[in-house]
This record gives C-alpha cells, sequence and structure tokens, in this order.
C-alpha cells in the first residue's frame, strides 16, 4: 500500500518509493530506500515537494488532515477523531501466551450468552442486558491486558454459527481498535455490547434471505435493510444496557459521503461510534466467510477500505484502524520468503511489518511438529544471509491448514 506525502512531513523509518521527478535528477544512487539519515531528509527537502511511500516496507505516517479543518470546508466531514478529548494510555499487561487461556474462557462465556439472546430474541422474549454487560466486560478485561491473544481466537474461530461468529468478532474488533485510539475503559464496554447487539435484529429476518446465495432484488434488500430498525426496537426494550445503545445501534451502515442508510447520515453527524461500527462491520464482513462470496485476506480488506477513505469512512479513522489492525493482522495466514507458511500471532507495535509468526508448513506445503516461532523484529535467519521476512499474505482457504488447530 502506497500513499503520497509532503517532503515535510516525512519521518525516520518510512520507505521512499517514488519522488515527484526522475531519480536520475537527485543524488540517489538507488530507487527506493528507507529514510534513516539526516542527509537523506535535507537532500529529499532539497529536490522535492511531494514523496510517495509504501507501507509495505516501512513505517506509516500519522495523518494530518485533523490539523488542516473540515474536509471540503464542510463542517460536517470534520474527522471523528477530533471529538476525541479524553485519552487513556493502556499498555500490556500480559503475553500473547498468558492471555490466550483467559481470553478463551471470555470468548466461551460470551457465546453462551450471546446464544441464548438469539433463542431469546427468536422467542420474542426479553434479552438479560445485565448478563451481556457481564459478559462484555470479561472481553474487554482481557483486550485490555493483551488485544493479540483476542483477536487471534477471533481470526481461528470460524466455524460455528455465523451470526454469532461475527457478532463476537465485531464486538473484540471494535474493543480493540478503542483501546488503540486510547478511549476511556468505559467507552471501550460501549463499543464491545453495540458490536455485540447491533445486528441482533437479523433475527427478525427470514433466513433464507440471509443465506441467499445469488443477487438479492431490490424488494430483498429493502427488507434486508430494516434489520436495523428491528435491532433499535429489541434494544429499547432491553433493561440493564447503557442507555445510549439503541441510538448507536442505528448508525453501523450510514456512511461518511451520506449514501448509507437508514437516516442518511453525513460525516460528523454519525459520531464517532457510528463511524468506527460502520467500518468494522465492514471489515468483518469481508474477511468472513459469506453466502455469496469468498473471504478475503485481511490486507485485501484493509485496501478497499484504504480506498474508500473520504468517500464511504472517515479517511483519518481508516488510517488509525490500519495501523492498529497492521498490514499482517493477527490471524493472517502468511507465506514467508523460505516458502514456508506461517500464521501471525502477535504484533510489533514499534515496527508493523515485523510481528510474530508461528510456522506450521514447510517450502513443500507438509506440517512443521513442532511449529517453529519466528519474532521477526529479532531478524531471524533462513540462512546465514537471508533473514527471515513476509513475502505475502494468503486468501483464507488456499493453503492445507485449519489454524483453529493450534489455539483453539
Amino acid at each position: 500500500m502506497k500513499k503520497q506525502v509532503p517532503v515535510e512531513e516525512l519521518e525516520f523509518g518510512v520507505y521512499v518509493s517514488e519522488l515527484d521527478r526522475p531519480w536520475t535528477e537527485t543524488p540517489f544512487m538507488f530507487q527506493g530506500f528507507e529514510l534513516k539519515t539526516k542527509d537523506q531528509l535535507a537532500i529529499l527537502k532539497q529536490y522535492c515537494k511531494k514523496v510517495v511511500i509504501d507501507l509495505e516496507k516501512g513505517l506509516d505516517l500519522p495523518d494530518r488532515r485533523l490539523q488542516a479543518g473540515p474536509v471540503g470546508g464542510d463542517t460536517k466531514l470534520k474527522s471523528v477523531l477530533a471529538s476525541i478529548k479524553k485519552k487513556v494510555n493502556y499498555e500490556e499487561q500480559a503475553s500473547v501466551d498468558v492471555e490466550l487461556p483467559r481470553a478463551r474462557a471470555a470468548q466461551l462465556r460470551t457465546e453462551v450468552v450471546l446464544k441464548d439472546v438469539f433463542e431469546t430474541v427468536q422467542a420474542g422474549k426479553g434479552i438479560d442486558g445485565p448478563r451481556v454487560r457481564e459478559a462484555v466486560t470479561s472481553m474487554t478485561d482481557s483486550v485490555v491486558r493483551n488485544p493479540d491473544a483476542m483477536l487471534l481466537l477471533t481470526k481461528m474461530k470460524e466455524k460455528g454459527e455465523r451470526n454469532l461468529d461475527r457478532a463476537v468478532g465485531v464486538s473484540i474488533y471494535m474493543i480493540t481498535f478503542g483501546r488503540f485510539l486510547q478511549l476511556p475503559r468505559e467507552q471501550l464496554d460501549l463499543l464491545g455490547m453495540l458490536g455485540l447487539l447491533q445486528d441482533v435484529g437479523k433475527l427478525r429476518l427470514p433466513a433464507e434471505l440471509l443465506d441467499k446465495k445469488e443477487t438479492l432484488s431490490a424488494a430483498e434488500l429493502e427488507l434486508c435493510k430494516t434489520h436495523v430498525g428491528h435491532s433499535v426496537a429489541i434494544l429499547k426494550e432491553t433493561t440493564g444496557i447503557p442507555t445510549e445503545l439503541p441510538t448507536l445501534a442505528a448508525l453501523h451502515h450510514e456512511r461518511f459521503d451520506g449514501s448509507g442508510y437508514p437516516m442518511k447520515l453525513k460525516g460528523g453527524a454519525i459520531g464517532l461510534f457510528g463511524v468506527i461500527a460502520g467500518l468494522i462491520d465492514c471489515f468483518d464482513a469481508l474477511t468472513h466467510p459469506r453466502p455469496y462470496g469468498e473471504a478475503l485476506a485481511p490486507s485485501n480488506a484493509l485496501s478497499q477500505l484504504y480506498n474508500a477513505r473520504d468517500v464511504k469512512f472517515d479517511g483519518p479513522l481508516v488510517e488509525q484502524f490500519i495501523q492498529c489492525i497492521g498490514i499482517f493482522p493477527v490471524g493472517a495466514i502468511v507465506e514467508m520468503n523460505s516458502g514456508e507458511t506461517g500464521i501471525v500471532i502477535a504484533q510489533n507495535l514499534a515496527r508493523r511489518l515485523q510481528p510474530r509468526v508461528m510456522v506450521v508448513l514447510d517450502a513443500n506445503r507438509n506440517p512443521i511438529k513442532p511449529q517453529k516461532i519466528l519474532d521477526l523484529a529479532r531478524a531471524p535467519k533462513v540462512d546465514p544471509d537471508t533473514p527471515y521476512r513476509i513475502k505475502r499474505t494468503l486468501e483464507k482457504g488456499s493453503v492445507p491448514i485449519d489454524p483453529s488447530e493450534f489455539f483453539l
């Protein structure tokens, strides 16, 4: 993934892949380099106004558009990130290995509660709000200690009932992104409950409609859209949940340019939680097996979101989400430059291109037992002259492994 930035905004660690003039007109000997020295930066400032950086080979830059005021002069299109007034610094309290059992227990507890919610709604009865809140709190506790453990389990768990898996996954992503944005703890719990329950209204739609593999007719599409109103109605009847939850549940299909539904809200009118909910709901839908299409690799889904920034989604928020998830997200199946296949099991916050990887298949795609763990930040070697690196992410199902067997 590449983006053009002004030279004045460059920081060390980015990979400069293109200039705004021919390379032969500059003193640089090579076309493409990691920005490491003051001399390199001084030459760039002397010869160029803008450059293109490659996010797959180097670090990203913080978005500065918030400092420039509203997008296009429309105050409604100002990034929702500007609405964050209070931030909390979260520190990792446990390693992925230590947190995995606790994360799994929290996930299982939530799945049991959510199954009961589904049965209750389908029976026309009320949801046990306090029990849902307690389940989400246990997941938030885990994400606060170490988000990678819960994210890893979320990506591995894709064998159960689709609506349940999606609800739990969206909830965990929303808690994790809220943590990344340094939102206060009570807001993390609210995001978690929103992600878990915002689609509960789908239970009042015909199952054959939701599972249909063919393109929906105009009438069927309009019927699908009514799930938002059903969700709001169900949550309004639920006691023991945050009072703002029904209102927030109406927002996850609104879009930044006003093209969403049901209210066609635009820009900042959707609000921070609504924009987060819509962005993550879309990402999870793209990366989850669907009746009408295959799941995308996380990197491909992130590319689609990046291309939709400032149109369907708040641009600065999209870029923050990509930084949160990483170019190689936890749970992604990757091919190494050695030809081996691995699973990303933990992020490296300082160097997003160098996560921890569990290698599970050799170059001939035979299982490796025991599996080997590579911390790419420590520069492990394929051979004495070649450090390990990730070559590419792979689509789910393209390799003969079931990642869940390693973690569930």
